[in-house]
């Protein structure tokens, strides 16, 4: 069988988790394979995104132990995202087929055979969706589903409950791949890429081991990154704000020149404050939404590489199986 698999997992200060990690994967691959689903050349690939515990001693030592493991170490801390396109980056050169998983094994890893069916039945992109939020706080859900409705009417095509756990074929993932921002919001890129897609629904569970790595200031950055990577309507609702703010104005002139006429002038030093500090507050909103995208600008024309790889062993374990 040709249809090589390989398992992209991000991985940043994960440590605690990783051993249990390698175990259910390995268990998963290995059943692949046993069932003639996969090719006996496919791996699980680690990317260590300059974590600053023990993650790389662990992956190195699971790469020397295990054949089906293979680990790439970057320079410093790139993120998560670029952690999965560098793991695409490479696999796609030697693999049919990538799944994308995180290493804290919240996404049920039982999912990964009814993916690798429905890649067999044709599919080019398999979203790994969830099937409730049960795990997740009251704050936590009323923010996701907030989320996923203000992108959809931002006109950004998401698929609703689902994250980075997915499955590519060579060819989705070459298109993918092909897109050159700097600006990573994967969740709205995949979508971008067309082709036959399916989901395969599963129940997420509680983290195994270790924190979370995204905390709320996190989870609030990327979801403004994905925004604006997306849509330009904040700088639309910046012009629809202006004109009310204009027509607002205009009302209160009005109402002045009338008073004025007729003779009823009131001191109105509280309404002039409360003017002042209105307006200053949309000017300050509008010139931060505005210079979000001229960062975004600045981070794209530089040209600069998305990721350093530091030590890399998938090329020389597929070179050996080949």
């Amino acid at each position: 069988m040709s249809d090589t698999l390989t398992i992209v997992v991000p991985c940043y200060n994960e440590q605690e988790v990783l051993p249990e990690t390698v175990k259910e994967l390995g268990n998963i691959l290995q059943y692949l394979i046993d069932n003639s689903m996969v090719s006996g050349q496919s791996k699980i690939l680690f990317v260590n995104d300059g974590s600053k515990d023990k993650t790389w001693n662990l992956i190195s030592e699971y790469t020397s132990k295990y054949s089906y493991v293979a680990g790439v170490k970057f320079s410093r801390n790139y993120g998560h995202q670029n952690a999965l396109l560098a793991g695409m980056s490479l696999a796609v050169k030697y693999s049919d087929m990538i799944i994308t998983i995180d290493a804290d094994l919240q996404d049920d890893v039982n999912a990964i055979p009814e993916m690798v069916k429905k890649y067999h039945e044709g599919y080019d992109v398999i979203y790994g969706v969830r099937n409730s939020r049960e795990t997740d706080t009251f704050f936590k859900r009323r923010t996701a589903l907030a989320f996923y409705s203000l992108m959809k009417n931002l006109g950004v095509n998401l698929i609703p409950d689902s994250a980075d756990y997915r499955l590519l074929s060579k060819r989705a993932t070459k298109a993918l791949l092909s897109f050159k921002e700097r600006n990573l919001f994967l969740r709205g890129m995949v979508p971008l890429v067309g082709y036959k897609s399916a989901k395969v629904y599963y129940a997420r569970k509680e983290r195994f081991a270790g924190k979370s790595k995204y905390p709320l200031s996190k989870m609030l950055h990327f979801a403004l990154d994905g925004i604006t990577s997306f849509s330009i309507a904040p700088i639309h609702l910046i012009l629809y704000l202006g004109i009310l703010t204009v027509i607002i104005s205009i009302i209160c002139m009005i109402y002045t020149l009338v008073e004025k006429i007729t003779g009823h002038i009131v001191t109105g030093w509280a309404s002039l404050m409360l003017s002042i500090w209105f307006l200053g507050g949309v000017q300050l909103i509008s010139i931060s939404i505005i210079g979000e995208y001229i960062g975004k600008i600045f981070s794209e024309v530089k040209h600069r590489p998305r990721f350093n790889i530091d030590v890399e062993t998938y090329t020389n374990k597929m070179d050996k199986s080949d």
